[in-house]
């Protein structure tokens, strides 16, 4: 049996959605902060669009190939509108990216979930 590549998948989106909220508390921190400018991560679709699928050798013969890892890079928003403390940190869009890391979260286990479920069903009967 082939290894399901969908755990794997949800993995790397766990890990990229605790990256975001992790930069995300990181901003709401230095909310008081003169001078600090907001950051936010790429998203997720823009990492999966730079990850190289792993190729399994299972014969010496095979060609081996370079895996890379997915990377979170770091960027600061476009545009960001300055307050009088020349910071950038909103609130209010601090509040909406961590509602964004919440639903995430909790679609990604269901996803997981549900797909752990048909395994079993199958395995069992």
């Amino acid at each position: 049996m082939q290894p399901v590549n969908l755990f794997d998948l949800a993995a790397q989106q766990a890990h990229w959605l605790s990256a975001r909220q992790a930069t995300t508390a990181g901003n709401v921190a230095n909310i008081n902060t003169p001078g600090y400018r907001a950051l936010d991560i790429e998203p997720f679709e823009h990492v999966l669009d730079n990850t190289q699928v792993k190729i399994a050798t299972t014969n010496p013969g095979h060609l081996k190939t370079g895996v890379t890892e997915a990377s979170y890079g770091l960027e600061e928003q476009d545009n960001p509108e300055l307050l009088p403390s020349e910071n950038s940190v909103v609130l209010e869009d601090e509040l909406a990216k961590s509602g964004e890391v919440r639903r995430g979260f909790e679609l990604n286990t269901a996803i997981v979930k549900a797909f752990h479920r048909m395994i079993m069903s199958t395995t069992r009967g």
